[in-house]
């Protein structure tokens, strides 16, 4: 199994498509909170998550790497990998 293997499989999941849209954002940046560097997290859309990348990197510049694994045009899966440790006090307000 390779590291990207490795990572998918022990990688916490939200598949958006599942959860009202209201609750996405806070439960993505929850999970993104409990994340240690070098974890990741995999997302399942069934649009381009454009609007979370650029709330990603706006808030926490640089703290993470976001990768597509998958890019539509009926699904996007999405890796995204911490990359320091730096504070995370805004993950509460989103």
């Amino acid at each position: 199994m390779t590291d990207a293997q490795t990572i998918h499989a022990e990688a916490p999941h939200i598949d958006v498509r599942t959860i009202h849209p209201i609750e996405r954002h806070p439960r993505i940046f929850g999970t993104l909170s409990a994340l240690t560097p070098g974890d990741a997290m995999l997302i399942t859309s069934d649009h381009e998550p454009r609007p979370l990348h650029y709330q990603l990197e706006t808030a926490f510049p640089g703290k993470f790497l976001w990768e597509y694994l998958e890019q539509g045009p009926d699904v996007w899966r999405i890796q995204i990998t911490r990359q320091d440790s730096g504070c995370d006090c805004c993950c509460g307000s989103h």
